[in-house]
Parts: structure tokens; sequence; C-alpha cells
């Protein structure tokens, strides 16, 4: 199946994946022991598997493996979203391709085009997430169409509607003419746009003019007012006259109001009731008339008078051109200001009146604020609280109708008489209470995406029906999301867990960071910085991407990728298989074929480089396990990697290498301790790299005592009593520091590392000790000789070193002049010392800070970390050759 010399990750994830769904490894089955369970924030069916997708998982996946391994009856739901409007677009998007519109289709055959666009394209994103390892349940599949969710939405509507939460109402509404539907205020996205402040002369009725600002000049058309601050002295005298409005000739009053802000503009506004949220407020607080001059589309209707037919922006350029030829324009201002635009297509939204449907929020949202207040529901990192919180306390009325087709319709009823009220229903009416009238016609309109969403956590589990599913796995453990949807998804679902199950939906809440590029923009397709997750796990491996993206990943902030960023992961994996394969090439040159790792644990005569590595292991094991418990994956999988690579790789690997083949020691304790060591480490890898730590498992198998089936299914490593090493750790420490040394001096000057030095020491216990001493020589490439003293200066042939109240010499006669190197660093210094010093006298220069070019102060500053980055080395070099005897 796979090349032994190098790692193949294609075939083994292909392979090992096939292998887990054939055994149920990720399938809960009993209803024992203690639960920890997940649901997946279910992606859109539109979607593909995006960088953010790949982030948001992986975290997902190690928890899941992690609390399997911990012996929890472990459980993650997986799912998709149906995605309303985002659905809808797409596959209106194809018919156009035809010609044709879903109103040419009509509702009922429209929405069969749309199941059979899911049927084909619905799950894309779900193999995706098999292709990055993901651990779910597929037997428990879900998707917020399905009859059952369908069935808890159509439940939940009802029960709310006749508690009094839901009302139907015309109110301004945000609206989207692309989509021409309504939208809640989160599904708004804002952001800064440069645009135009008109100033526009209004012809007060009797002689003169009130000013009024605006940067919609196409909304005066529905002007039904002018508003001052009762405050502002400068308006006082023109309270209560009229106001003839351009173009419509109709008379329009001068009303006082308190919240006009005086500062804003000329300090007069003009009042449009229907199509701006502030002016639909001073309009019910006055009686004014509201009226709407733009159909659902965005072009201007029949009340637009001659601008009737013509689109938004069009008939704002009219017109300001027919303004100006009337001498009613004052001035233009250029002016920034925030503007909202439709979260799925991007289209500037309309303040819009409309009869809509609407959820009372602020009683529901009472449990979940006191939830998290009490401290029984915890966010991390802990500061996305105080968001979350803020955000509940001043919670709106959630617009939940929608104008498009596909979605859960609203199950609200109209007989024939329209002075009859609706029947809220799940099923159909079969006869109206008020008019006995039998024929019925459903609401056109459907909910909102996040009125399905917001019943996830225990929709997936069955209810309303009380199953066993519910009763065990519910509520859930942990929910990792984005920051992005804290609102639209998280703080709902707090909501609907208490109001229909009177529990939480889960305990705890890990908010990750947004992926961005290496200059900190959003990855997106727009901007052509998105990096796609495929195409990296085609090349390198899910495992690559996974352990790359995580080690990233600090706790709660945003991820930054560089354009290679998954290199790390893929040299991981390939140490990793290179170990092994170590490993196996010991075993076969000392005749080993099978190994007892169990024996380790009884050892009772093992040497330092054992101890310490045992002792290092205990160590990690109890750090990594902390960090998973506190979501720091970052930490973790630093841990771990360099745990791997530079303890076990780069120390105890080349320690092994001490050891004449078939010498006692290594066949009865170094490599039984290497195997152990492989056994727990691929272990702790696993959540973070699955694929790679099954193959080896797999292999592992066939050289020592491992019962289990498959490593996702085996235990997690804990603290070993047998191992406490400690004192080693120091020992070691200091056996290292001397080898480091040695290592450090032979790089400075060139010397191979396998050229062996003679040296001699004194006054250094450690390397008394024949064992810690032939380390130090083996490790470093040197031999030493006990002196009875040395001279504590440098010669021309030979280096000391002080290590504690000792030293040691190495002998570099032919090899180097020290005295005439550390000379040369020197005058180098000399020389960078004065120039970075001029630069300095530059920079704090008031006169060149003041004159000279912004590029020329930038290279300057540059010039000076750069010299400072030379310093620091040239001193490094000096102390390398000097120590601390000079």
């Amino acid at each position: 199946m796979v090349g032994d010399n190098r790692y193949n990750p294609s075939e083994v994830e292909k392979y090992w994946y096939e292998k887990w769904l054939e055994s149920d490894c990720f399938h809960s089955k009993r209803y024992s022991g203690t639960p920890y369970v997940i649901v997946i924030p279910p992606p859109n069916i539109t979607g593909y598997l995006h960088i953010g997708h790949a982030l948001n998982n992986t975290i997902q996946d190690i928890l899941i493996r992690w609390k399997r391994m911990s012996g929890f009856n472990a459980l993650w739901v997986p799912g998709t979203d149906h995605a309303g409007i985002a659905t809808q677009n797409v596959v209106e998007k194809e018919l156009m391709k035809k010609g044709l519109t879903r109103k040419d289709l009509g509702r009922e055959e429209f929405l069969k085009e749309v199941w059979q666009w899911r049927e084909k394209y619905g799950n894309r994103i779900i193999e995706q997430l098999k292709r990055l390892g993901v651990s779910c349940d597929w037997t428990r599949l879900c998707f917020t169409m399905d009859k059952n969710f369908s069935r808890a939405v159509q439940t939940v509507f009802v029960s709310l509607y006749k508690k009094g939460f839901i009302y139907r109402g015309k109110r301004i509404i945000n609206w989207c003419p692309r989509c021409t539907t309504a939208l809640s205020d989160e599904e708004v996205e804002y952001s800064p746009y440069n645009g135009s402040l008109y100033y526009l002369r209004y012809p007060v009725e009797g002689g003169g003019f009130v000013v009024v600002a605006t940067t919609r000049p196409e909304t005066m058309l529905g002007d039904t007012a002018v508003a001052v601050n009762p405050s502002d002295g400068r308006y006082k005298d023109l309270i209560g006259k009229k106001i003839r409005l351009p173009f419509m000739n109709r008379l329009i009053p001068i009303i006082p109001d308190n919240q006009v802000d005086m500062k804003f503009g000329t300090g007069a506004v003009k009042v449009t009731p229907a199509h701006d949220p502030v002016d639909y407020a001073i309009a019910y607080r006055h009686n004014l008339e509201f009226i709407t001059v733009m159909d659902e589309t965005g072009k201007m209707n029949e009340n637009a008078g001659i601008f009737r037919g013509i689109d938004r922006f069009e008939c704002r350029t009219r017109i300001v051109e027919e303004l100006r030829k009337q001498s009613l324009i004052e001035k233009i201002e250029t002016y920034e200001y925030r503007i909202g635009r439709c979260y799925r297509c991007d289209t500037i939204i309309e303040p819009y009146i409309s009869r809509q449907w609407f959820v009372k929020m602020k009683e529901l949202a009472q449990p979940a604020i006191k939830v998290v207040m009490e401290g029984h529901l915890k966010f991390y990192p802990e500061r996305w609280t105080k968001i979350y919180l803020h955000w509940l306390n001043n919670i709106q009325d959630w617009c939940i109708s929608r104008q498009i087709w596909w979605g859960h319709r609203i199950p609200a009823w109209y007989c024939s008489d329209k002075a009859c009220p609706p029947i809220i229903s799940v099923e159909t009416p079969k006869e109206c209470s008020q008019c006995g009238c039998k024929n019925f016609v459903q609401d056109e309109d459907v909910l909102d995406t996040w009125f399905s969403s917001w019943l996830w956590p225990f929709a997936v589990f069955g209810w309303p029906e009380k199953t066993k599913d519910l009763e065990f796995f519910y509520p859930t453990s942990t929910l990792v999301t984005a920051q992005e949807i804290l609102f639209f998804w998280v703080a709902r679902m707090v909501i609907a867990g208490f109001e229909f199950t009177g529990k939480k939906p889960f305990e705890s809440v890990y908010i990750h960071g947004t992926v961005r590029d290496e200059t900190g923009r959003k990855m997106s397709k727009s901007l052509g910085n998105a990096i796609d997750p495929i195409e990296i796990i085609d090349q390198s491996g899910a495992d690559a991407l996974r352990f790359s993206l995580i080690s990233l990943t600090a706790f709660g902030q945003d991820v930054f990728l560089p354009e290679k960023f998954h290199h790390k992961g893929r040299n991981f994996v390939n140490k990793i298989w290179n170990a092994y394969r170590y490993i196996e090439m010991l075993l076969e040159k000392n005749d080993c074929s099978y190994i007892e790792i169990d024996s380790v644990e009884s050892f009772k005569d093992l040497r330092l480089g054992e101890r310490w590595i045992l002792a290092l292991l205990n160590r990690k094991i109890v750090h990594i396990t902390e960090c998973l418990n506190n979501f720091r994956f970052n930490e973790a999988a630093d841990s771990i990697y360099e745990f791997f690579w530079h303890q076990y790789c780069d120390w105890y690997i080349e320690l092994s290498k001490m050891y004449h083949t078939k010498e006692p020691y290594l066949i009865s304790r170094v490599i039984p301790v290497l195997v152990y060591l492989m056994v727990k480490l691929l272990k702790l890898l696993h959540p973070f790299i699955p694929f790679v730590t099954e193959e080896l498992h797999s292999r592992m198998k066939k050289i020592t005592n491992i019962e289990d089936a498959f490593i996702t299914t085996s235990s997690w490593p804990s603290y070993s009593n047998v191992f406490d090493f400690d004192d080693s750790l120091e020992l070691m420490d200091r056996i290292k520091e001397i080898v480091v040394e040695i290592r450090d001096l032979k790089t400075f000057f060139k010397i191979p590392v396998t050229k062996d030095l003679q040296a001699a020491y004194h006054g250094i216990s450690l390397l008394d000790a024949d064992e810690y001493r032939h380390m130090v020589e083996f490790l470093s490439g040197i031999k030493f000789q006990k002196a009875d003293q040395i001279i504590k200066t440098h010669s021309k042939d030979e280096i000391v070193r002080s290590r504690g109240h000792g030293f040691f010499s190495i002998k570099l006669s032919g090899i180097v002049n020290i005295e005439a190197e550390i000379e040369r660093l020197v005058n180098e210094k000399k020389k960078v010392l004065r120039v970075y010093q001029e630069t300095e006298n530059k920079l704090t220069n008031s006169a060149f800070l003041s004159n000279a070019p912004s590029k020329v102060i930038e290279r300057t500053k540059k010039l000076r970390a750069d010299l400072e980055l030379e310093l620091n080395k040239i001193e490094k070099n000096i102390k390398l050759l000097t120590g601390d005897v000079l």
C-alpha cells in the first residue's frame, strides 16, 4: 500500500478514512459513560471548504478525538444548512443561463429545481470535510430542511406565536433589492463608504429657504417633514411653517424633535419615514405620513412622480441635476460614512417599510443573559462574554420573514375572508373558526435561515420528540465557532435552548479568530488571496494542513498565514515518518523482531538518557492535556512538536547511536524505551495529525504489544509515577549546555561536527562520571582529559569556558587563531557602532524629522533596525569566543 522509504499521504489518508468508517470508529452506539458532544456549525450546502472551515473543523476534530481517547462517549454530530438566500441565488443564476426566472417556473417547480441541485451538490462540502479527516458520526448527518427538522421549526413558530412572542407588523426593515427580501440587522454588513453630503435648499412658504443635508437625495421624494432641534435658536421662528417639496409640490411641516443632532449638516434634517429608521421613529412621534417611493427591486415607484421607473442611484444623479437647474443645491461635500450591504450578494441595502413577521426577543433573552452572568456558560477567550452580554442587553425584535421560496414556509394560513385573522398551525387547518371557510392559502414567506439554525443543538437529537438521544446527549459540551456568527447563531441558540428545553445548549463556547493573509487582510476570493485547503491536501496531505494551521492559531487570536505555511506540517510529518524508519532499521540491525514495551515501566537500572526522556514525557503529557483542557491548541501543538523533534529526535535518538550494534544495554533498555516513547507520542499526536499516526500505529503493532485495533479508539496517555525522575532533568540540561556550547564553537569556526577535538576539564564534577562524560563526548565530538588546573585565559590556539566553579578548555591548534578572531570582531563592532550612532543621531534630530521626506525617514529607521541586528550578532559571536572568563 505504501512505500517504506517515503510517506505517501494520499494513499494513507484514503485507506484509513475508509477503514475508520467501515469499523464505525466515529459512531456512538451506546447510552453509557460520560458523554462529550459537539454539534458542527452546519456549513451551507452551497459552500466549498475554505481555509476558515479547515481551521474550525480541525479544532473540533482535535477535541473530539482527544475526548474519545480519554474515555468519554464522544459524539460529533455533522450536518448542513439549507442557506435560504444563498442557495436560491445559486439556483436562480443557473436558471438565468437557460433564459428563465423562478417566476417563469412557479414556486412548486422552482423548489423541485432546488432539491435537485441539493441532491447533486449539497454534500460536496461534506466529502471535502472527510478529506480533512474529521471524525463525525456520519450516520447522524442532519440537514436543516429534513422532515423532522422542519417539524421542529414549525412547532417553535406555533409555540412562540401562542405565547405572544411572534407578531406580524408593518415596520421599517433592511431590504435587499437584489434578493428582494427582508434582512435582519445581523445580516447587514457595514463598511466605510466614500460618498457625498448634499446640501439641498427647500423653499419655505412665505419666502426663504431651509437647507438640509443628506447622503441620499433620491429619498427626498418621500419626505413628509423637515425636523429641527427645539433648542436650536437658528430655527426657532421656522417651527410650524410649511415647506413646498421640490418636484412633488407637496407642503410638509417644519417640526421640532429632540433627537435631531444640531451638529450634523445645517442642523435641519429631511424626514423620510418610509426609507430611514431614525426618520421612521420621528414620524411615529409626530404622526407623520409614510410614503414609500421605491419598489422591491430598488426602482422608483408611482409615488416618485416624474422619476418613476428608474433605478434609485440613477434617480439620485437625475435629482441632483434637476436641483442644480433650479438653484436648489447649496453645496456638495465629500463625505465618508458607513453603508450597509447584504451579507449574501453585497448589494447596498435599502431601509424599507414592509409587513413582516417578528419575534420579540427582550424577554426571551433573559435566561441567556443569566446563565452567562452566573458563570454556568463560559466563553473562551473570556473577552467575548462582555460582547455577548452587550448584544443581548440591547437586543431588538428579530425580523424572521424572508420573501424567497427556498426555506421553511411560515405556518400561517389565511382563509378566503380577509377580515379573519391568520390561523397559526403546523398542520393545514380544516375549517376557519371565525367564518367556517374551508379554503386556505399558506403565507408566501419563508423563515430566516437562522430561525432553523438556532434549534440545531437539540433538533439534531429529534426534538420536539422526547428521544433517548435527546435525553443522553443534550445539552452538548463544547461549541467551536467563528466570531462572525456570535449574534447570528450562538446567542440565539442559547435563547432557544432555554425556551424550548429549559437547558443551556452547551457548556462552553470556544471562539477562534479569523484567518488572514500575512499582511492582515481577511482571506477571500474577491481579494485574490484565498488559500484552497483541498489543494494543500492534494499536495502535502491533510495532516500537514491541520498541524500547520493549528500551530499558527494562538488562543482566540486571528490567524495570519504566509504563502507556504503548510510546509511546517509537511516537514514535521516527514520527521515523524523518518523517526519510525530509524526504529525499524535499528530493530533489524540488532535482530529484534518484537519488543515488549510493558516492561519499560518496571525497569530499575535505567541510565540518565532514558530517565531523562521518560521524565520529560511525563511532563509533556500533563502539559499537553492541560493545554487542550483550556483550548490552547497551538501551545499543545508546539509542545508536542518541540518534544518530538528537538528532544526525542535531536537528543534521544542521537544518544541511541552511542551504543554499538547488539550491545546488551541497547537491546534491553534503549530500544524498548525508543519504541515505548514512539507509541505514546503517536497517541499525543493523533488528535492533530490522525492519518500518519494511524498508519504508524498499525506498523508499530507488528513490532510491539499494542492491543488497540485503531489509535483513534485507543487510550490517551497519562502521567506515570514510575517515571518520577525529576533529578534527571536538571542533570541532562547541564550536559546539553556543554554540548550546545561546543557545537556552536564548531559551527562558528566551520569545524565538521564529526571531527574529534581534544579538551581538558578541571573542577566540573559532572564530567568525572564516566557515563555523563561519554555522553558529552559522543554528542559534541570531543575527547576530554582531566587536568590538575586550567589557565583561565584564552590563548591563540585554546579556548576556555567556565562551568560552575570549574573550567574546560578546547585545543584548536592548527585550526583557528582565537585571539586574531576576537580582534577582528571587536574592530568590526566599532565600525558598525559608528554608523549606528550616526543613524541614531539623525533620528533624534528634530530638523531631520521635520524636513526629510517620509521615505528617507523610513529608510533610515530600517537601517537602524538592521544595524541593531548586526551589532547583536557580533556581540553574540564575541561572547561565544570569550565566554565567561574575560
